[in-house]
């Protein structure tokens, strides 16, 4: 099978063609020119050989023999240079017809005239001139024959040369043509196709006419412009896909986001459940969704929220007992799960078949392994749960579980910190008005038995004590006041130290002073509000127990908190008192002081007065509070309320 020729044999093959045509005209041109170089000394030795007849001539007359010879000798040396020719010099003679004939009749003329010019008796004068004349005509025929010849040899050089300019044209013209189709052409258009490519046209081909290089490039091209092509489809593709697989990673981080949002400000279950509700119903594209709460035994479900749930529905299925219908799954078979409602498929209740419902999703609302309740999406049509969505609603679900806890904790904590408070409250009680009303109680006590009796000394004793108490009752009655709606500040205690002392200056008379030494981070709220509550303890103290003029009150910021309270009182034998004693409040101080871990010191003596002094810890204030409200939101065992239906 033929095959065509490649550009390179092509492009070979021309210059193969025009180095032979150049070689060949400088050949040929070279020849001509020897040749004519041959016929200009061809002529100029004829040209000597007039010279040489006419010296002859002159030998002849006046030369003696033996010259005559020499130079008849040298006549025939010229005349066989004329006939055999010089390559070297170069000497040629163009022979011809004519030259060749006008050569025999010099040869043939000079050898009569030689024959008689060399014997011993030379011919006369006369006729040595005549026969002279007669061969320089016949060297001058010659001659001219040699000129004709040569002049047309210089002809055909000027035509050859002529002939060779137009073919030097015509071999550009046709080398410039032959380039441009076979060489500028393709790689204008191959440039053509790259800049159409890099503009972004993928779909740019080239045709593919030759089998050459050009054609195998074209061939390249294409194939590369294909992959190009393809490639960028598949990574169109691919950007498509991601795009798309993360506007639903975006759709689901935004549904989680609203689902903690929402968990964040929500201030009661109701509200959480309605919200939540709402939002898992657009997320999975349902008809309706319901967020059903269970008791801690997981005895029944009661119906927190629905969206979308005709109203027969939410009033038939407000409560379910657990396991008797596809809602309200038992937590041993607790997971998510698609259920077909179907004519065949068995349920106690139709609320759900009569709605037009065909497909129910259940997710449990779980938390630490405990049943909180369950997520109900009702779809008029077949669903197919993916992988992708189970995740999400599990997700949110999760998410709603964590808020129900987080309520729970809350309400928790609440109760614990109102119980906290009733028991501060009872204490402070206790050993204030109550043991004043004890007291008051056991002279209302003397004064019957001394008005029964009639005896007027112990009952005027009765009615002062009477007095006193009631009015030491009230002084406590007023305290206990100030003591509950005394609030500090957010940024520090300083001022709600001042308010107290102000207050307590007021109502005792006592003069009282404040020190502020040295500089540290602000108290927590609740940290300021134990140790308020302590300084005020031991400020009641001051008032009931030292009888002193005056009270200094030095706090200390740095390296640790330290609060100092001093009386100029009686004072008081320390090791007399018991370390459980609340007669004079210290036992209360402990308690408050135990709570946030500060240690409280008292310093007195007989006649000498009191120091009380309470020291926080050197931990951070930010982390004593972390470990105060950990400790209270540490996990208690509050019964859940039942629901009954």
């Amino acid at each position: 099978m033929r095959t065509k020729p490649t550009l390179t044999t092509k492009l070979l093959a021309m210059g193969a063609g025009f180095l032979l045509v150049a070689l060949a005209s400088i050949g040929l041109t070279l020849w001509v020119t020897w040749k004519l170089e041959g016929g200009a000394a061809a002529v100029n030795e004829a040209g000597r050989l007039r010279m040489n007849m006419l010296r002859m001539v002159l030998v002849l007359q006046t030369e003696p023999p033996a010259a005559v010879q020499e130079r008849a000798r040298q006549f025939d040396v010229s005349l066989d240079l004329l006939r055999t020719g010089d390559p070297s010099r170069p000497l040629f003679v163009p022979w011809s017809h004519e030259t060749r004939t006008r050569f025999d009749g010099i040869r043939s003329q000079w050898a009569v005239a030689r024959a008689g010019w060399v014997s011993s008796l030379p011919p006369d004068r006369a006729q040595i001139l005549a026969e002279a004349d007669a061969f320089v005509q016949q060297v001058d025929g010659f001659v001219d024959a040699i000129e004709i010849q040569i002049a047309g040899w210089t002809a055909a050089l000027h035509l050859f040369q002529l002939f060779m300019m137009a073919l030097a044209i015509v071999a550009a013209v046709t080398f410039m043509a032959v380039s441009y189709l076979l060489v500028i052409n393709p790689v204008a258009r191959l440039q053509q196709a790259q800049a159409r490519l890099r503009q972004g046209e993928l779909g740019t081909r080239l045709p593919v006419d030759t089998d050459d290089e050009f054609g195998q490039l074209s061939a390249g091209f294409n194939l590369m412009a294909h992959a190009l092509q393809a490639s960028h489809d598949e990574l169109e593709h691919k950007v498509r896909e991601k795009t798309a697989s993360i506007a639903v990673q975006n759709q689901r981080l935004a549904a989680l986001y609203e689902v903690s949002a929402l968990a964040s400000t929500a201030g009661s279950l109701e509200l959480l459940a309605q919200g939540f509700v709402q939002q898992i119903r657009r997320v999975a594209g349902a008809d309706a969704a319901a967020v059903r709460w269970s008791n801690e035994a997981n005895e029944r479900y009661v119906l927190l929220a629905g969206d979308g749930l005709p109203r027969t529905m939410a009033e038939g299925e407000h409560c379910l007992h657990t396991g008797t219908c596809l809602c309200g799954q038992p937590q041993a078979q607790a997971r998510t799960r698609v259920i077909p409602i179907t004519p065949s498929t068995a349920v106690a209740l139709p609320h759900c078949r009569e709605a037009g419902f065909e497909t129910m999703v259940t997710i449990p609302v779980q938390m630490q392994q405990r049943l909180l309740g369950e997520v109900d999406l009702f779809f008029r049509s077949p669903v197919e749960m993916t992988d992708e969505l189970r995740d999400l609603l599990e997700a949110m679900t999760r998410h709603l579980a964590s808020a129900m806890e987080g309520l729970r904790a809350t309400a928790l904590e609440r109760e614990a910190a109102v119980a906290e408070e009733r028991s501060l409250l009872a204490r402070e009680l206790h050993d204030s008005i109550a043991q004043s009303l004890a007291f008051l109680k056991i002279q209302t006590q003397l004064l019957r038995d001394a008005v029964a009796r009639g005896d007027e000394v112990k009952r005027d004793r009765s009615i002062g004590e009477l007095d006193v108490g009631v009015r030491e009752c009230y002084s406590d009655v007023r305290e206990l006041l100030v003591h509950f709606r005394t609030r500090t500040s957010e940024e520090d205690i300083e001022s709600a130290l001042r308010a107290t002392l102000s207050k307590f200056e007021h109502q005792t008379g006592m003069a009282t002073t404040l020190g502020m030494v040295g500089h540290g981070l602000p108290l927590a709220q609740d940290v300021q509000i134990q140790v308020l509550h302590m300084v005020q303890e031991a400020l009641s103290n001051v008032r009931k127990h030292s009888g002193a003029t005056r009270v200094d009150v030095l706090v200390h910021r740095h390296p640790r908190w330290r609060f100092e309270v001093q009386d100029n009182g009686t004072g008081f034998d320390t090791a007399s008192v018991p370390p459980d004693s609340l007669h004079v409040g210290l036992g209360i101080m402990r308690e408050r002081a135990q709570h946030i871990g500060a240690v409280v010191q008292v310093e007195s003596a007989p006649g000498q007065g009191t120091r009380v002094c309470v020291e926080l810890p050197s931990v951070a204030p930010a982390q004593a509070v972390a470990s105060t409200q950990a400790a209270a939101s540490a996990p208690v065992a509050v019964p859940q309320p039942v629901f009954t239906s």
